[in-house]
């Protein structure tokens, strides 16, 4: 009985063609000969990204068919809509192309390959993207160097153009599909951010790895008091301002900090009402996992001090390595060590655009706790 799972490790491979190489499109087979399913090759220890459980010719038509069905889901999930034009059109497995990533902005697609086979596909996927979105696609920028490593310069495969903002439920967000991290934008947040907005009313509001400020807009937008959006990264904070400004006036005042989290959460023992903990992925291999485990205990214990009675703690961790109950026992060892009562108000995840294969676990990446502490 087949698992679905789409992803053939090197181990599972009992023998394959010498002309294979990076990229091709190849069929795997049972130990009889009857084709399994389609996939791209790549080197390394999964050998196969499957496309297809059957076998099947991947032209135009099958770029046109698959990414015409993505188009049509985020269409039934309510993508794009008056208050939100930036989404993600492609997830990956949970779409079931395996090594592509696709976001859209407004006008702009911002494709990402983490694979070979889709990088050496990209000219196509892009065509695709155009026609399956009807003409509402007239930009798509590819921007797989960081993913890929060996693919060539990013650049605009149709187009030359992007926008300078989006909306996200009504909150307008600056975009630089070029030079900002990802995609140009952290979309798998939404929901996150939305329901943070519902507790930041009269409150302070400390804003940690704060990145373009996305959960800062939320809260001054919801009539927070004072919010302190921190990153290290002197280019974040003045995106932050960017996004901020897109949105002012508010009722509350807001102030940006270049600063290292952890180094100035333990310098400073100013009080908060609410706390966001969106740290970036501490671990992306298995080997570097506990540590990350460490540092995510250490800095969710110094939010835990420092945060007012019945304070609420947003706190998530992107490492994929880093899975749901391993992330909760390490936020129930902070408490601990906090000497706190905590309470579990919410369990996160990533949002509906960002969907999850039930074959393939793996693409829930996205944790997140909220946190009532007493």
């Amino acid at each position: 009985m087949q698992r679905f799972h789409p992803w053939i490790f090197s181990g599972a491979i009992s023998k394959m063609d010498a002309q294979v190489v990076d990229g091709d499109v190849v069929f795997v087979k049972d130990a009889s000969g009857n084709v399994l399913g389609t996939g791209h090759y790549q080197k390394g220890s999964i050998t196969v990204r499957i496309l297809a459980f059957e076998e099947k010719l991947v032209d135009a038509e099958f770029w046109l068919h698959r990414i015409s069905n993505c188009f049509n889901q985020r269409k039934a999930i309510g993508f794009p809509n008056a208050e939100t034009n930036c989404y993600r059109l492609i997830h990956a497995e949970g779409d079931g192309l395996p090594g592509l990533i696709v976001d859209i902005y407004g006008d702009t697609a911002v494709v990402q390959s983490h694979s070979i086979g889709m990088y050496l596909s990209r000219m196509e996927i892009a065509k695709a993207i155009v026609e399956a979105s009807k003409g509402n696609i007239k930009n798509v920028y590819d921007k797989s160097v960081d993913a890929l490593g060996n693919a060539d310069a990013n650049s605009f495969l149709i187009g030359s153009e992007s926008p300078d903002f989006v909306l996200e439920n009504g909150h307008k967000f600056h975009i630089d599909v070029v030079q900002g991290q990802k995609t140009g934008f952290f979309l798998d947040q939404r929901d996150n951010r939305e329901l943070l907005g519902k507790y930041s009313a009269g409150k302070k509001v400390l804003n940690t790895f704060c990145y373009t400020g996305g959960f800062s807009v939320y809260a001054l937008n919801r009539e927070a008091t004072l919010v302190h959006s921190i990153d290290s990264s002197k280019k974040a904070i003045e995106l932050t301002n960017v996004n901020v400004a897109l949105n002012a006036p508010f009722e509350g005042d807001h102030e940006s900090i270049v600063a290292d989290v952890p180094e100035w959460l333990k310098a400073h023992n100013e009080v908060y009402d609410v706390i966001i903990l969106d740290p970036p992925a501490f671990a992306k291999h298995l080997d570097a996992r506990h540590r990350a485990v460490q540092a995510y205990k250490r800095l969710n214990k110094n939010a835990m001090e420092m945060i007012a009675p019945n304070g609420i703690l947003f706190t998530f961790s992107c490492s994929q390595v880093v899975d749901r109950e391993l992330f909760r026992n390490t936020i129930t060892a902070a408490a601990i060590e906090s000497g706190r009562r905590v309470s579990i108000l919410h369990q996160l995840t990533q949002p509906a655009d960002h969907p999850v294969s039930i074959y393939h676990p793996e693409g829930e990446y996205l944790k997140g706790l909220v946190l009532l502490v007493h």
